[in-house]
């Protein structure tokens, strides 16, 4: 009988070797993964993502999502949403770039562990405003560990963690290349909304060098049935430069900045499309929102046996302007929150497949506000964490992962309350491979939370800290994965408790316990020229012991019910067209009206697609699409508000034809 371990990944080395090997998706341009052959169409699935993960077969990782690398070149030119929208178990609710707010298993990734290129995200703002902006165009790997996090995910990761990685040279260059890139263009009629992004890399005995430039602007789009909404407009600016030096034996430098700007007129409420019969606000208003990260990284990409050290440090930075015109005295209202952090860790490569790594790490954020009536305000969390996670496979069917945590946080508030808290925090997981086919799977975490910055533009309200404690979170998933090669089929059951989550009312700091459960399902089909996959989700969040509004669970999570995600892609056999679509549903929700507000309408939205690759210029894509073909009004499932009747939420756009054209050089 053969081993199922070693059949698995037998299956997945094959896999990898014909991807490293040229092999793509439906004539997609590969130029941020690799050169491409266009006469053999590949799908660059998930699992794929999952064997270049480092530790993609541990234990911890059996409930983590990959972005595949197909979706990811779909949103290129896109956002958020379109990033996230093959998988089910990520929602992300708002039509715009800078409202958009990301749920993982019904949870705000505020209270996930969030690092871009090592450097962890302070991700709590003025809650009218995305705090988790990026730009898709940017990233060449996105992995979300929902609910439990390994201990070294980072600190404060209460309900998960969210690792992104841009883009390097060699994910450019074609082999063997020493300069070049790729450009892109693309159009969409509802709202005339034109991008553009050029990027160019190189490379030198060791050296490389990268710059990215993305540009989107447009004017306000159109919701299902034809009406334009006020302060949609495009207005977007991104950039990414790069240079890192690799020696022959592996040592690698690498420094990175990225800036991602948007700054025009939006929503009074950027996240709301109107407050029906409250105060009066002037329609439209500017907001000025720029994220800035900085990051330098120190690895051996040589590194085996007992010393395999990685460095880094980094800052990451968001700024909101927003202009007050209804309050007298204030023409600009400022919020600022600051993260800088370092890690020194090292991993004991125990054997080809135990590993032990240890490590250390510190942030100092800080969150501000201001305008022309109240001076600075300002709080503060600095926190120092020791960690240790063992990934070990004691027998060839079985995998654990288990890891411990300790942090320091010393927190300040506006007034200048000091706290100092400190907890534990601990996870562990196991996979069997029960059979060839069938892999069972489980874990636990408890891990200590600390105390949150808070929205910074409710500072002024603040009265007293008195009382407020450190939150503390528990996860458990049980789950199983069934591969048959051409057919694969997962799930899972997961819960997340959090206690004492900060909260404040009236100006006085409160604690209250929040928890989402629930379900995940997903099934995959690959054929030769392609793939059909669908996900569902279900999840119910509770405040409380009470089922929440988007209201009052805003900042921890939001009610979500069944979310559907649909997606079939095919390539027939010689053809240079790829054609494929995507569904996206939701179910009636009805626990919120049970709570005294009003039922979330059900919705399903379609998308087409058509893409053409020249056989003669395989570095050029022609990709034609249409997204909500019915011209279905509606917001999706993760907007804020939409459970209010006193609330117009924040609706998608209405049908959109868009034309994009990719160059690979």
């Amino acid at each position: 009988m053969p081993n199922p371990r070693k059949s698995f990944r037998a299956r997945r080395g094959a896999l990898l070797t014909q991807i490293l090997c040229g092999a793509a998706l439906g004539g997609l341009i590969a130029g941020d993964v690799l050169a491409q052959d266009s006469t053999q169409p590949f799908l660059l699935d998930p699992i794929i993502m999952r064997a270049r993960d480092a530790d993609g077969n541990a234990a911890d990782r059996a409930t983590s999502k990959y972005v595949a690398d197909a979706e990811l070149d779909r949103a290129r030119m896109g956002n958020l949403r379109d990033l996230f929208q093959g998988i089910a178990s990520v929602s992300v609710g708002g039509g715009i770039p800078v409202a958009q707010k990301i749920f993982v298993n019904g949870v705000d990734m505020l209270n996930l562990a969030v690092t871009v290129d090592g450097v962890s995200q302070n991700n709590r703002i003025f809650h009218h405003v995305s705090a988790n902006a990026f730009d898709p165009g940017l990233m060449k790997f996105v992995r979300v560990d929902a609910g439990i996090a390994a201990a070294d995910a980072g600190p404060n990761a209460l309900a998960g963690a969210v690792l992104m990685e841009t883009v390097d040279a060699a994910d450019i260059l074609r082999d063997g290349a020493a300069i070049g890139g790729n450009a892109r263009l693309s159009y969409a009629d509802n709202g005339r909304t034109f991008s553009r992004s050029l990027t160019l890399a190189g490379q030198h005995q060791g050296l490389e060098w990268l710059g990215y430039l993305k540009s989107a602007t447009g004017d306000d789009y159109k919701v299902g049935g034809g009406a334009v909404l006020g302060g949609t407009a495009a207005d977007l600016q991104s950039s990414l430069g790069k240079l890192a030096y690799e020696s022959d034996q592996g040592h690698r430098i690498e420094l990175s900045g990225q800036r991602m700007r948007d700054d025009t007129l939006r929503r009074s409420r950027a996240n709301i499309g109107d407050v029906i019969g409250g105060r009066p606000y002037t329609p439209l208003r500017r907001y000025d929102t720029t994220r800035d990260t900085v990051a330098l990284t120190y690895r051996n990409t040589q590194a085996e046996g007992m010393w395999d050290p990685t460095l880094s440090i980094g800052r990451s930075r968001v700024t909101i302007g927003v202009d007050q015109p209804d309050f007298a005295g204030i023409e600009t209202s400022v919020g600022r929150s600051e993260n800088r952090n370092g890690k020194v860790e090292n991993r004991f490569h125990l054997s080809d497949r135990d590993t032990v790594t240890v490590g250390i790490d510190r942030y100092s954020r800080t969150s501000t506000y201001a305008d022309e009536v109240t001076p600075g305000l300002t709080e503060t969390a600095k926190n120092t964490g020791i960690y240790a996670q063992a990934r070990l496979e004691p027998t060839e069917t079985i995998s654990t992962s288990f890891g411990l945590r300790q942090d320091w946080q010393d927190f300040t508030g506006v007034d200048g309350t000091a706290l100092d808290v400190s907890g534990a925090s601990g996870n562990a997981a196991v996979a069997w491979q029960a059979t060839e086919t069938l892999r069972l799977r489980a874990g636990v975490s408890t891990v200590f939370g600390g105390i949150v910055l808070e929205d910074n533009f409710i500072f002024d309200t603040f009265s007293t800290y008195e009382g407020l404690r450190a939150a503390r979170s528990r996860n458990a998933t049980l789950g199983f994965d069934y591969d048959a090669g051409a057919l694969r089929v997962d799930g899972e059951l997961f819960a997340s408790d959090v206690d004492d989550a900060r909260n404040v009312v009236r100006g006085v700091a409160q604690n209250f316990d929040f928890d989402s459960r629930g379900f995940n399902l997903g099934a995959t089909y690959d054929w030769q020229q392609g793939f059909l996959r669908a996900s569902y989700s279900k999840s119910r969040v509770r405040v409380n012991g009470a089922t929440a509004s988007s209201f009052a669970a805003q900042d921890y999570g939001t009610p979500l019910g069944g979310v559907l995600a649909l997606e079939v892609q095919h390539n027939p056999t010689g053809s240079a067209f790829t054609f494929g679509g995507s569904v996206q549903a939701a179910q009636r929700y009805t626990h919120t009206a049970d709570e005294g507000e009003v039922a979330l309408p059900g919705y399903g939205v379609v998308d087409l697609f058509v893409e053409y690759v020249p056989p003669q210029q395989p570095g050029v894509t022609i990709r034609a699409e249409v997204t909500n073909l019915l011209d279905k009004r509606f917001a999706d499932r993760a907007t804020y508000g939409a459970d209010f009747d006193s609330i117009s939420p924040l609706f998608e756009p209405g049908r959109t034809v868009s034309l994009t054209a990719a160059l690979q050089f």
